[in-house]
């Protein structure tokens, strides 16, 4: 299992997190969960399931560096 964990602060707002999760199902397949909100609340989630590694960790990197590129930075 990787996790990425994201953060983003703007002045006068609520802190804002992303998180990017790459985990083995029991159906020998590799899941990706993306999960975004506000720090201290229930956020909102996906879970986007592969067939092999090399596509989940594709689509792990892929959502990611669209977070960064929205001003999320590494926690």
């Amino acid at each position: 299992m990787a996790i990425c964990l994201l953060y983003r602060q703007i002045p006068r707002r609520m802190p804002r997190f992303y998180r990017v999760e790459l985990a083995m199902t029991l159906f020998n397949e590799v899941s990706v969960r993306r999960e975004w909100g506000v720090s201290g609340r229930n956020g909102a989630s996906v879970i986007n399931n592969y067939s092999n590694l090399r596509d989940a960790s594709a689509a792990a990197d892929q959502h990611r560096n669209r977070a960064l590129k929205r001003g999320y930075a590494r926690a």
